[in-house]
């Protein structure tokens, strides 16, 4: 295993072990994927196994290339940071994804004045990283996820209009879903 390797399952599961401790003293919500809790813990322990087995390593791997690394960990670093950064700003707000929170605040500051959903954005930037510094296997995992954020998104924002239906319509029209000025 390359250090740069390493270093971004180090990365991981801090920012997993964070993400869990982190979620403790939410605010109450709703969500009609709770009851998939196990499926999920299921998957990502599959996917910790196949990683640890050096699945997503071989032929496919593109880290032979130094330069390459460096521009992954950057990206992988920069990503993680967003997604932390929004986690920070969203406070007790936050949830599972399509979560509806009793008495949510609109969030609007920080990383959401140009972007919607930032968390996403940061995981998703930290898959691409991923995928460029260790193997292009990751590809296939940030599409898969990016899909669900997309998926997510659009159900979450659909509750936000019904909720806060004076101020969601201009925030959302003066904002975008993922990439700033762009999607």
């Amino acid at each position: 295993m390359h250090v740069v390797d390493i270093i971004i399952f180090v990365c991981w599961a801090v920012f997993w072990i964070y993400w869990v401790v982190a979620a403790f003293g939410n605010k109450a919500g709703q969500s009609q994927w709770t009851r998939f809790a196990g499926v999920r813990i299921g998957v990502f322990l599959v996917i910790f196994l196949l990683v640890r087995a050096r699945v997503f390593r071989g032929s496919h791997s593109i880290v032979s290339n130094p330069w390459l690394e460096g521009i992954g960990m950057a990206v992988f670093l920069a990503g993680l940071a967003l997604a932390v950064w929004a986690r920070v700003y969203l406070g007790r707000n936050w949830g599972m994804p399509m979560t509806q929170k009793q008495d949510p605040e609109l969030i609007t500051s920080g990383p959401y004045r140009r972007v919607r959903h930032p968390i996403y954005s940061g995981i998703i930037l930290a898959m691409t990283g991923t995928a460029i510094a260790v193997s292009v296997y990751w590809l296939v995992a940030m599409v898969l996820i990016g899909a669900y954020f997309i998926y997510s998104a659009t159900v979450e924002e659909r509750f936000m209009v019904g909720r806060f239906p004076d101020t969601y319509p201009a925030y959302k029209h003066s904002t975008k879903m993922l990439i700033p000025f762009v999607l």
